[in-house]
């Protein structure tokens, strides 16, 4: 009883780190001893299971998140400019954020730093898988500038939910149902409601599991990658460069953006804002969880920055589950990062698939450690990107998550004093 109280103790993100070393040492002993066959017929396989659960669980998470995100707002038919403007912020802001990540995944380009010579052979194996996708990008586009949109709509949903690189389709079917729904009497959908918040409780425990496997997961994924890579160390100066940029990044929206949009839109002053917000992002670093911070971040806002309890208790509970600054500027970058390791170039028409994908799936990103996994799988596999590539940053993941998380929540309060201010 001891021994399991004692792993429970041990935080999730060591025991990741822990995986990502093992799998690196496995990796390496593999390699001395000619063991690379073991390592991909008996443990890399168990690493792309981990991989399946993600890629399972996606797509029920995405729906299910929405849909709920969407009745939820059922107090806009009171509020309808204060949902309006929050709405239209948080997806402004988002899609700010997710530029600003292509961009500096496109500048800095860490991926490229791994030695290509080392790792020509995977980036082959690799290539050839993303072929398919990149020749149905440039199909598309030889088709019509409209062809995009035609392919959002679904002509059958449940061909749609079964294929994850078709996860716009899902996206744009749950915003549909939500919409429709809000249009009925609210006691004729209170059923509906009721399923769909006891749905999105199991997801989020199924979610709890799979990441609770990310140890051994990570660990068999970087067993076989290191194989792969014949032990090539390049790629942790890239790792360096990549968690560098996205902090930098990062920082670029809480020092840089949200200070812009207070001084522009409101009359606080940005030191109050400052001084106040650290206690919020200080626990919402430590916990990585938006949701979880939640309560702390409305004591605040409502007492320390004097918005109105109506606006707070509107804005920033949509916020937990639509606004993702900090994540969708992290997972643009990572996607890029992943491409560029593996050696597969992304089209414009991809670019433009990753930011609309990211922008979207934000709504539907739980606001729990290791939520953007299940968000990233989908992301990498609509853009014909492995992803197995997933194993090449999770290790790293827990420091940038806590970072990611404390803009999240920054946005979020961001947004209220706006919008109470108009």
């Amino acid at each position: 009883m001891s021994k399991i109280n004692k792993h429970k103790h041990f935080p999730l993100y060591l025991q990741i780190l822990a995986g990502m070393i093992a799998g690196v040492v496995i990796g390496i002993i593999a390699l001395q001893f000619d063991g690379v066959q073991f390592i991909q017929n008996w443990i890399y396989p168990w690493g792309r299971i981990f991989i399946r659960l993600l890629q399972l669980i996606a797509i029920p998470l995405v729906f299910i998140s929405l849909v709920k995100g969407v009745i939820g707002l059922k107090d806009i038919a009171t509020f309808s400019r204060m949902g309006g403007q929050t709405i239209a912020i948080y997806l402004f802001t988002t899609l700010i954020a997710v530029l600003l990540g292509v961009a500096m995944g496109l500048l800095v380009k860490p991926g490229e730093l791994v030695d290509k010579t080392q790792i020509s052979h995977i980036q082959e194996e690799y290539q050839s898988f993303a072929e398919d996708k990149k020749l149905l990008a440039e199909t598309k586009e030889e088709e019509g500038p409209l062809t995009f949109l035609e392919d959002v709509i679904p002509n059958n949903i449940f061909d749609a939910a079964g294929d994850n690189s078709r996860m716009l389709q899902v996206i744009f079917f749950a915003l549909f149902f939500g919409i429709a729904a809000l249009s009925i009497n609210p006691a004729k959908i209170k059923p509906i409601v009721v399923l769909f918040d006891g749905l999105n409780d199991i997801i989020l425990r199924m979610v709890d599991y799979i990441i609770y496997a990310a140890p051994y997961g990570v660990a068999a994924l970087m067993a076989g990658l290191i194989a792969d890579f014949n032990g090539d160390v390049s790629i942790f100066s890239a790792l360096g460069v990549y968690a560098l940029t996205v902090t930098g990044s990062l920082f670029i929206l809480i020092f840089g953006f949200y200070p812009l949009l207070l001084r522009l839109f409101t009359k606080i002053k940005l030191s109050k804002f400052i001084k106040d917000m650290y206690p919020v992002q200080l626990f919402a670093f430590t916990t990585s969880s938006s949701a979880a911070t939640l309560p702390v971040t409305m004591d605040v806002v409502e007492k320390k920055l004097e918005v109105s309890q109506e606006t707070a208790s509107f804005v920033l509970p949509v916020g937990v589950t639509v606004n993702m600054d900090g994540t969708s500027c992290y997972q643009a970058i990572a996607v890029l990062f992943i491409s560029q390791v593996l050696g597969i170039d992304l089209s414009i028409t991809q670019l433009f698939i990753i930011v609309g994908l990211t922008v979207l799936s934000s709504i539907g990103t739980p606001g729990i450690p290791g939520g953007s996994f299940v968000i990233l799988t989908m992301v990498l596999t609509s853009v014909g990107i492995p992803a197995e590539g997933l194993a090449l940053i999770i290790g790293i993941d827990r420091p940038l998550d806590m970072l990611r998380t404390a803009v999240n929540v920054t946005g979020d309060a961001v947004t209220a004093v706006i919008v109470d201010k108009k």
